[in-house]
């Protein structure tokens, strides 16, 4: 009888190298975010971005093929930061009100934001690039956020909460709401926080208001989210 074959040894690392491959693309990410609000796209280097995050240049680009790209990725981690996928999954057993309050608090957290006042400052500088930085923002943000709020609505009108006939624009009207005066305020740099209290009446109003116009039940409009 032959003696078995010894079994070579695995070729795979022992080691967890995925933990760090996603810690460093963290890394650069929480450095791309700084590094673009305090010097602009264009006063930001892929060295720079390196150097703050602590890895070698050729590990970014293994992350990232390019500042665009980078750019691109670190506004869709901010807003999936404040509003997850999951907040626009429909709970068809509870109240649609406490789900559009929720969103709507979500959603003014991130716009309010310091950062994203800033963000909005850098887009709006008049810079050679800021058209195309612009384009880039409202795909991997904006956009994305009408998109799953779309479809939250559209799952409701399916469930018969909601009644609309244009559900883009439905949720362009939500957003609105939302910013109103506040948000104007803080672009202008009258004032960055609004008392907690007041900013609730507002959000609630929004929501009021978003219902009366479109929920196919009188309690679904009129009840208030505990």
């Amino acid at each position: 009888m032959k003696p078995a074959a010894a079994t070579p040894p695995s070729t795979r690392s022992c080691g967890p190298g995925r933990p760090k491959d996603l810690e460093k693309r963290a890394a650069i990410l929480a450095a791309a975010k700084r590094l673009f609000l305090d010097h602009g796209f264009e006063g930001t280097s892929m060295d720079s971005i390196a150097a703050e995050a602590g890895v070698s240049k050729l590990t970014v680009y293994s992350h990232f093929r390019d500042k665009e790209t980078l750019f691109t990725a670190a506004i869709r981690e901010r807003c999936e930061e404040q509003m997850p996928e999951a907040l626009f999954d429909v709970d068809l057993q509870g109240p649609l009100r406490r789900q559009l309050v929720a969103i709507a608090r979500a959603f003014f957290a991130l716009v309010t934001a310091p950062e994203s006042i800033a963000l909005h400052r850098l887009l709006t500088s008049g810079s050679a690039l800021s058209a195309k930085l612009a384009q880039l923002f409202w795909e991997a943000g904006p956009q994305r956020l009408q998109a799953g709020f779309q479809h939250f609505l559209q799952r409701e009108v399916a469930a018969g909460k909601l009644d609309i006939d244009d559900v883009p624009c439905a949720a362009s009207q939500f957003f609105s709401l939302l910013k109103g005066e506040p948000h104007a305020r803080m672009l202008c740099g009258c004032t960055m926080v609004s008392d907690p209290a007041e900013i609730e009446r507002h959000l609630h109003a929004s929501v009021d208001m978003f219902l009366r116009a479109y929920a196919t039940a009188p309690r679904e409009a009129g009840a208030r989210a505990r």
